[in-house]
């Protein structure tokens, strides 16, 4: 395996949690905290509560859920399954 590929697989998943602050975006939040710890994941995450910074991600409605820069799911609280496919 070269450098560059070693790097690439060792780069932590990002992962942002988009909403204001309310029940069912906290859920969304507690419910990826919980996926990546059943699933044994690493992954640096982000509760994102701005409204101008969360439609600059191209989303409208919250909770929404971006991983490595992909809308995984938008108004909708997520299950840890759904997340977990998501850390794959």
């Amino acid at each position: 395996m070269d450098i560059a590929a070693h790097i690439i697989k060792e780069k932590t998943m990002e992962i942002k949690v988009l909403g204001p602050g309310c029940p069912k975006c906290k859920k969304t939040e507690e419910t990826v905290i919980a996926a990546l710890s059943e699933a044994g994941v690493t992954a640096n995450v982000e509760k994102v509560t701005d409204l101008m910074k969360i439609a600059g991600y191209g989303v409208f409605g919250t909770p929404a859920v971006i991983v490595d820069g992909v809308v995984k799911i938008m108004g909708k609280v997520p299950s840890k399954d759904d997340v977990k496919k998501w850390l794959k």
